[in-house]
Protein backbone atom coordinates (compact mmCIF):
# COMPACT_ATOMS: atom_id res chain seq x y z
CA UNK A 1 0.00 0.00 0.00
CA UNK A 2 1.39 3.36 -1.06
CA UNK A 3 1.17 6.29 1.35
CA UNK A 4 1.41 9.87 0.16
CA UNK A 5 4.43 11.59 1.65
CA UNK A 6 3.44 14.79 -0.13
CA UNK A 7 2.45 16.02 -3.57
CA UNK A 8 4.69 14.18 -6.02
CA UNK A 9 6.05 11.53 -3.63
CA UNK A 10 4.55 8.36 -2.20
CA UNK A 11 6.10 5.53 -0.21
CA UNK A 12 5.38 1.96 0.80
CA UNK A 13 4.95 1.18 4.50
CA UNK A 14 7.62 -1.28 5.64
CA UNK A 15 8.10 -3.18 8.90
CA UNK A 16 10.88 -4.05 11.29
CA UNK A 17 11.18 -7.32 13.19
CA UNK A 18 10.04 -5.61 16.39
CA UNK A 19 6.72 -4.72 14.71
CA UNK A 20 5.54 -8.26 13.93
CA UNK A 21 4.73 -11.46 15.82
CA UNK A 22 4.32 -15.11 14.82
CA UNK A 23 0.83 -16.61 15.04
CA UNK A 24 0.46 -20.04 16.74
CA UNK A 25 -1.29 -22.79 14.81
CA UNK A 26 -3.68 -25.53 15.96
CA UNK A 27 -0.68 -27.83 16.48
CA UNK A 28 2.26 -27.80 18.90
CA UNK A 29 5.28 -30.04 18.66
CA UNK A 30 7.91 -31.55 20.95
CA UNK A 31 11.08 -29.40 20.71
CA UNK A 32 13.18 -32.54 20.27
CA UNK A 33 11.27 -33.24 17.06
CA UNK A 34 12.25 -29.89 15.51
CA UNK A 35 15.06 -29.90 12.93
CA UNK A 36 17.10 -26.69 12.74
CA UNK A 37 19.37 -28.13 10.05
CA UNK A 38 20.35 -25.96 7.11
CA UNK A 39 22.16 -26.86 3.90
CA UNK A 40 24.13 -24.31 1.87
CA UNK A 41 25.34 -25.83 -1.38
CA UNK A 42 27.14 -29.07 -0.41
CA UNK A 43 27.54 -28.11 3.24
CA UNK A 44 25.08 -28.96 5.99
CA UNK A 45 24.89 -27.22 9.37
CA UNK A 46 22.91 -28.09 12.48
CA UNK A 47 22.17 -24.42 13.25
CA UNK A 48 21.02 -21.84 10.66
CA UNK A 49 23.62 -19.22 11.56
CA UNK A 50 26.62 -17.47 10.05
CA UNK A 51 29.00 -15.52 12.27
CA UNK A 52 29.34 -12.05 10.74
CA UNK A 53 32.81 -11.30 9.36
CA UNK A 54 33.58 -8.53 11.84
CA UNK A 55 36.87 -8.31 13.71
CA UNK A 56 35.10 -7.75 17.03
CA UNK A 57 33.23 -11.04 16.58
CA UNK A 58 35.13 -13.49 14.36
CA UNK A 59 38.76 -14.45 14.91
CA UNK A 60 40.12 -17.76 13.59
CA UNK A 61 39.44 -19.22 17.06
CA UNK A 62 35.81 -18.03 17.23
CA UNK A 63 35.20 -19.09 13.62
CA UNK A 64 36.30 -22.56 14.68
CA UNK A 65 34.11 -22.52 17.80
CA UNK A 66 31.01 -21.42 15.86
CA UNK A 67 31.69 -24.31 13.47
CA UNK A 68 31.96 -26.77 16.35
CA UNK A 69 28.61 -25.51 17.66
CA UNK A 70 26.93 -26.26 14.36
CA UNK A 71 27.07 -22.90 12.56
CA UNK A 72 29.36 -21.29 10.01
CA UNK A 73 31.79 -18.62 11.14
CA UNK A 74 33.00 -16.21 8.45
CA UNK A 75 36.43 -14.57 8.71
CA UNK A 76 37.00 -11.08 7.33
CA UNK A 77 39.96 -11.38 4.93
CA UNK A 78 40.38 -7.60 4.99
CA UNK A 79 40.46 -7.37 8.76
CA UNK A 80 43.04 -7.28 11.51
CA UNK A 81 43.87 -10.99 11.17
CA UNK A 82 45.24 -10.50 7.66
CA UNK A 83 46.92 -7.15 8.35
CA UNK A 84 48.84 -8.15 11.49
CA UNK A 85 50.51 -11.43 12.33
CA UNK A 86 49.78 -10.77 16.00
CA UNK A 87 46.75 -8.46 16.21
CA UNK A 88 46.53 -8.73 20.00
CA UNK A 89 48.18 -5.33 20.69
CA UNK A 90 45.96 -3.72 18.06
CA UNK A 91 42.84 -5.06 19.77
CA UNK A 92 44.16 -3.69 23.06
CA UNK A 93 44.59 -0.26 21.49
CA UNK A 94 41.08 -0.25 19.98
CA UNK A 95 39.49 -1.40 23.23
CA UNK A 96 41.37 1.05 25.48
CA UNK A 97 40.83 4.14 23.33
CA UNK A 98 38.34 6.73 24.68
CA UNK A 99 35.05 6.91 22.77
CA UNK A 100 35.76 10.32 21.26
CA UNK A 101 38.88 8.94 19.52
CA UNK A 102 37.69 5.44 18.69
CA UNK A 103 36.84 6.08 15.02
CA UNK A 104 40.16 7.83 14.36
CA UNK A 105 42.08 4.92 15.91
CA UNK A 106 40.10 2.40 13.84
CA UNK A 107 40.93 4.36 10.69
CA UNK A 108 44.61 4.38 11.63
CA UNK A 109 45.07 0.69 12.45
CA UNK A 110 43.18 -0.43 9.33
CA UNK A 111 45.58 1.54 7.11
CA UNK A 112 48.07 -1.31 7.55
CA UNK A 113 48.18 -3.23 4.24
CA UNK A 114 46.68 -6.69 3.90
CA UNK A 115 49.34 -9.43 3.81
CA UNK A 116 48.71 -12.05 1.17
CA UNK A 117 50.56 -14.74 3.13
CA UNK A 118 48.31 -14.14 6.16
CA UNK A 119 45.21 -14.61 4.00
CA UNK A 120 46.36 -18.14 3.22
CA UNK A 121 47.54 -18.87 6.77
CA UNK A 122 44.23 -17.89 8.39
CA UNK A 123 42.25 -20.09 6.01
CA UNK A 124 44.62 -22.98 6.64
CA UNK A 125 44.20 -22.52 10.39
CA UNK A 126 40.44 -23.09 10.06
CA UNK A 127 40.95 -26.02 7.71
CA UNK A 128 43.40 -27.64 10.13
CA UNK A 129 40.59 -27.73 12.71
CA UNK A 130 38.64 -29.97 10.33
CA UNK A 131 35.89 -27.44 9.68
CA UNK A 132 34.27 -25.80 6.68
CA UNK A 133 36.17 -22.59 5.94
CA UNK A 134 34.31 -19.43 4.93
CA UNK A 135 35.67 -15.92 4.54
CA UNK A 136 34.57 -12.56 3.20
CA UNK A 137 35.93 -9.94 0.81
CA UNK A 138 34.50 -6.71 -0.54
CA UNK A 139 33.82 -6.55 -4.28
CA UNK A 140 36.78 -4.18 -4.72
CA UNK A 141 39.25 -6.74 -3.34
CA UNK A 142 37.73 -10.00 -4.53
CA UNK A 143 39.87 -10.47 -7.64
CA UNK A 144 43.05 -9.65 -5.74
CA UNK A 145 42.68 -11.98 -2.75
CA UNK A 146 40.12 -14.68 -3.59
CA UNK A 147 42.63 -16.84 -5.55
CA UNK A 148 44.97 -16.94 -2.54
CA UNK A 149 42.13 -17.94 -0.21
CA UNK A 150 40.90 -20.66 -2.58
CA UNK A 151 44.41 -22.02 -2.99
CA UNK A 152 44.68 -22.26 0.80
CA UNK A 153 41.53 -24.39 0.95
CA UNK A 154 38.64 -21.94 1.22
CA UNK A 155 35.31 -23.76 0.99
CA UNK A 156 32.90 -20.83 0.66
CA UNK A 157 33.38 -17.17 -0.27
CA UNK A 158 31.22 -14.29 0.93
CA UNK A 159 31.36 -11.12 -1.18
CA UNK A 160 29.97 -8.46 1.10
CA UNK A 161 29.55 -4.71 1.16
CA UNK A 162 27.13 -2.12 2.51
CA UNK A 163 25.20 -2.57 -0.73
CA UNK A 164 26.26 -5.06 -3.40
CA UNK A 165 24.56 -4.84 -6.79
CA UNK A 166 24.66 -7.05 -9.83
CA UNK A 167 25.38 -3.98 -11.95
CA UNK A 168 27.91 -1.53 -10.55
CA UNK A 169 28.56 1.43 -12.87
CA UNK A 170 31.85 3.32 -12.77
CA UNK A 171 33.65 5.65 -15.16
CA UNK A 172 36.86 5.38 -13.13
CA UNK A 173 37.48 1.69 -12.46
CA UNK A 174 36.59 -1.68 -13.93
CA UNK A 175 33.98 -3.06 -11.52
CA UNK A 176 33.78 -6.69 -10.48
CA UNK A 177 31.62 -8.66 -12.89
CA UNK A 178 29.78 -10.75 -10.31
CA UNK A 179 28.13 -13.07 -12.81
CA UNK A 180 31.40 -13.85 -14.60
CA UNK A 181 33.35 -14.23 -11.36
CA UNK A 182 30.81 -16.60 -9.78
CA UNK A 183 30.52 -18.68 -12.96
CA UNK A 184 34.29 -19.22 -12.91
CA UNK A 185 34.68 -19.58 -9.13
CA UNK A 186 35.76 -23.04 -7.93
CA UNK A 187 33.90 -22.46 -4.63
CA UNK A 188 30.27 -21.42 -3.97
CA UNK A 189 29.68 -17.72 -3.38
CA UNK A 190 27.30 -15.80 -1.11
CA UNK A 191 26.73 -12.11 -1.97
CA UNK A 192 25.15 -9.10 -0.27
CA UNK A 193 23.82 -6.94 1.15
CA UNK A 194 20.56 -6.10 -0.48
CA UNK A 195 17.21 -4.89 0.81
CA UNK A 196 14.63 -5.07 -1.96
CA UNK A 197 12.85 -7.49 -4.30
CA UNK A 198 14.62 -6.05 -7.34
CA UNK A 199 18.10 -6.17 -5.82
CA UNK A 200 17.55 -9.72 -4.55
CA UNK A 201 16.31 -10.87 -7.96
CA UNK A 202 19.35 -9.47 -9.74
CA UNK A 203 21.80 -10.93 -7.23
CA UNK A 204 20.19 -14.36 -7.56
CA UNK A 205 20.84 -14.20 -11.30
CA UNK A 206 24.58 -13.87 -10.70
CA UNK A 207 24.69 -17.55 -9.73
CA UNK A 208 25.24 -16.97 -6.00
CA UNK A 209 24.16 -19.81 -3.69
CA UNK A 210 22.93 -17.31 -1.11
CA UNK A 211 22.23 -13.61 -0.70
CA UNK A 212 22.64 -11.48 2.41
CA UNK A 213 19.64 -9.31 3.21
CA UNK A 214 20.09 -6.20 5.32
CA UNK A 215 21.34 -2.68 4.70
CA UNK A 216 22.12 -0.86 7.91
CA UNK A 217 20.07 -2.75 10.54
CA UNK A 218 23.03 -3.86 12.68
CA UNK A 219 23.81 -2.45 16.12
CA UNK A 220 27.17 -0.96 15.06
CA UNK A 221 25.99 0.34 11.68
CA UNK A 222 25.32 4.01 10.99
CA UNK A 223 24.44 3.51 7.31
CA UNK A 224 20.86 4.67 7.68
CA UNK A 225 21.93 7.78 9.56
CA UNK A 226 24.92 8.54 7.33
CA UNK A 227 23.40 7.75 3.95
CA UNK A 228 19.66 7.57 4.59
CA UNK A 229 19.63 4.19 2.84
CA UNK A 230 17.93 0.98 3.97
CA UNK A 231 14.68 -0.96 4.35
CA UNK A 232 13.28 -2.25 7.64
CA UNK A 233 14.38 -5.83 8.09
CA UNK A 234 11.08 -7.76 8.21
CA UNK A 235 10.01 -6.26 4.89
CA UNK A 236 13.47 -6.63 3.33
CA UNK A 237 13.53 -10.36 4.18
CA UNK A 238 9.98 -10.94 2.95
CA UNK A 239 10.74 -9.15 -0.32
CA UNK A 240 13.88 -11.23 -0.88
CA UNK A 241 11.96 -14.40 -0.08
CA UNK A 242 9.39 -13.40 -2.68
CA UNK A 243 12.16 -12.91 -5.22
CA UNK A 244 13.50 -16.36 -4.32
CA UNK A 245 10.11 -17.98 -5.07
CA UNK A 246 9.86 -16.26 -8.45
CA UNK A 247 13.46 -17.14 -9.34
CA UNK A 248 12.88 -20.77 -8.34
CA UNK A 249 9.80 -20.95 -10.57
CA UNK A 250 11.73 -19.52 -13.50
CA UNK A 251 14.96 -21.51 -13.15
CA UNK A 252 14.41 -24.44 -10.78
CA UNK A 253 17.36 -23.20 -8.70
CA UNK A 254 16.93 -22.39 -5.00
CA UNK A 255 18.94 -19.46 -3.64
CA UNK A 256 19.24 -19.10 0.13
CA UNK A 257 18.13 -15.90 1.83
CA UNK A 258 20.31 -15.00 4.83
CA UNK A 259 19.07 -12.24 7.13
CA UNK A 260 22.05 -10.07 7.98
CA UNK A 261 21.80 -7.81 11.02
CA UNK A 262 19.08 -6.33 13.19
CA UNK A 263 18.52 -9.41 15.37
CA UNK A 264 19.35 -9.27 19.06
CA UNK A 265 17.18 -12.02 20.55
CA UNK A 266 16.01 -15.54 19.82
CA UNK A 267 12.55 -14.15 19.12
CA UNK A 268 13.87 -11.80 16.45
CA UNK A 269 15.78 -14.68 14.84
CA UNK A 270 12.55 -16.69 14.79
CA UNK A 271 10.66 -13.80 13.19
CA UNK A 272 13.37 -13.36 10.54
CA UNK A 273 12.96 -17.00 9.52
CA UNK A 274 9.17 -16.77 9.66
CA UNK A 275 9.50 -13.87 7.18
CA UNK A 276 11.33 -16.20 4.79
CA UNK A 277 15.01 -16.33 5.75
CA UNK A 278 16.84 -19.66 5.52
CA UNK A 279 19.47 -18.58 8.05
CA UNK A 280 20.74 -15.52 9.91
CA UNK A 281 24.08 -13.74 10.07
CA UNK A 282 24.85 -12.46 13.58
CA UNK A 283 27.30 -9.79 14.69
CA UNK A 284 26.60 -8.04 17.99
CA UNK A 285 24.92 -11.07 19.66
CA UNK A 286 28.15 -13.06 19.17
CA UNK A 287 30.32 -10.07 20.07
CA UNK A 288 28.79 -10.46 23.55
CA UNK A 289 30.51 -13.84 23.95
CA UNK A 290 33.30 -14.28 26.43
CA UNK A 291 35.60 -15.57 23.67
CA UNK A 292 34.88 -12.70 21.25
CA UNK A 293 38.10 -10.93 20.22
CA UNK A 294 36.51 -7.50 20.79
CA UNK A 295 36.42 -8.14 24.56
CA UNK A 296 33.09 -6.41 25.09
CA UNK A 297 33.36 -3.96 22.18
CA UNK A 298 31.88 -4.24 18.71
CA UNK A 299 32.50 -2.42 15.43
CA UNK A 300 31.45 -3.02 11.85
CA UNK A 301 33.31 -3.24 8.57
CA UNK A 302 32.38 0.32 7.61
CA UNK A 303 33.39 1.81 10.96
CA UNK A 304 36.92 2.48 9.75
CA UNK A 305 36.22 3.83 6.25
CA UNK A 306 38.97 6.40 5.59
CA UNK A 307 36.67 9.20 4.43
CA UNK A 308 33.09 8.33 5.49
CA UNK A 309 32.83 5.97 8.47
CA UNK A 310 29.36 4.42 8.58
CA UNK A 311 29.55 2.69 11.91
CA UNK A 312 30.86 3.11 15.41
CA UNK A 313 32.58 1.20 18.15
CA UNK A 314 29.94 0.26 20.68
CA UNK A 315 30.19 -1.52 24.01
CA UNK A 316 28.30 -4.78 24.43
CA UNK A 317 27.95 -6.48 27.81
CA UNK A 318 29.45 -9.96 28.02
CA UNK A 319 26.56 -12.39 28.31
CA UNK A 320 28.25 -15.78 28.41
CA UNK A 321 30.28 -18.17 26.31
CA UNK A 322 29.61 -18.69 22.61
CA UNK A 323 28.02 -22.00 23.55
CA UNK A 324 25.69 -20.35 26.07
CA UNK A 325 24.73 -17.59 23.62
CA UNK A 326 24.08 -19.98 20.74
CA UNK A 327 22.69 -23.14 22.33
CA UNK A 328 22.41 -22.42 26.05
CA UNK A 329 21.60 -22.93 28.75
CA UNK A 330 20.25 -19.43 29.41
CA UNK A 331 20.23 -17.99 32.92
CA UNK A 332 18.51 -14.71 31.99
CA UNK A 333 15.04 -14.14 30.50
CA UNK A 334 15.94 -11.34 28.09
CA UNK A 335 16.19 -13.62 25.04
CA UNK A 336 19.84 -12.85 24.33
CA UNK A 337 21.26 -16.27 25.23
CA UNK A 338 20.35 -19.76 23.99
CA UNK A 339 19.33 -18.09 20.74
CA UNK A 340 18.79 -21.30 18.82
CA UNK A 341 17.13 -23.04 21.72
CA UNK A 342 14.65 -20.16 21.51
CA UNK A 343 14.24 -20.70 17.78
CA UNK A 344 13.61 -24.40 18.38
CA UNK A 345 11.03 -23.57 21.06
CA UNK A 346 9.33 -20.98 18.85
CA UNK A 347 9.00 -23.54 16.06
CA UNK A 348 7.70 -26.23 18.40
CA UNK A 349 5.23 -23.84 20.05
CA UNK A 350 3.80 -22.90 16.67
CA UNK A 351 3.84 -26.47 15.34
CA UNK A 352 6.57 -26.41 12.68
CA UNK A 353 9.13 -29.17 12.27
CA UNK A 354 11.82 -27.59 10.07
CA UNK A 355 13.02 -24.29 8.63
CA UNK A 356 11.24 -24.58 5.28
CA UNK A 357 7.91 -25.17 7.05
CA UNK A 358 8.49 -22.31 9.48
CA UNK A 359 9.07 -19.88 6.58
CA UNK A 360 5.35 -20.26 5.82
CA UNK A 361 4.25 -19.26 9.32
CA UNK A 362 1.57 -16.62 9.63
CA UNK A 363 2.74 -13.30 11.07
CA UNK A 364 0.77 -10.30 12.25
CA UNK A 365 1.53 -6.64 12.76
CA UNK A 366 2.09 -6.28 16.49
CA UNK A 367 3.55 -2.82 17.19
CA UNK A 368 2.17 -2.83 20.74
CA UNK A 369 4.25 -5.81 21.92
CA UNK A 370 6.51 -3.74 24.19
CA UNK A 371 3.54 -2.06 25.89
CA UNK A 372 1.31 -5.08 26.54
CA UNK A 373 1.55 -4.95 30.31
CA UNK A 374 5.33 -5.40 30.34
CA UNK A 375 6.75 -2.41 28.52
CA UNK A 376 8.92 -1.05 31.31
CA UNK A 377 11.09 -4.11 32.05
CA UNK A 378 11.31 -5.27 28.43
CA UNK A 379 12.19 -1.83 27.09
CA UNK A 380 15.05 -1.75 29.57
CA UNK A 381 16.24 -5.26 28.72
CA UNK A 382 16.00 -4.95 24.94
CA UNK A 383 17.96 -1.75 24.48
CA UNK A 384 20.42 -2.10 21.63
CA UNK A 385 23.77 -2.86 23.25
Amino acid sequence: MQIDIGIGKSARRVYGLDEIAIVPTRRTRDPDDVDLGWQLDAYRFSAPVMGAPMDSTMSPATVIEVGRLGGLGVLNLQGLWTRYRDPGPIYDEIISTPSDRATAVLQEVYREPIKRDLVGERIQQIRDAGLISAASLTPQNTLQYAPTAVEAGLDLLVIQGTVVSAEHVSTRTEPLNLKKFIAESPVPVVVGGCSSYSMASHLMRTGAVGILVGVGPGAASATRGSLGVGVSQATAIADAAGARVQYLLETGRYVHVIADGGMRTGGEIAKAIACGADAVMLGSPLAAAREAPGSGFHWGMSSFHPSLPRGSRIQVPTRGTLREIMIGPAVESDGRTNLFGALRRSMSTTGYSNISEFQKAEVVIAPTFLTEGKGFPLTDQLETG
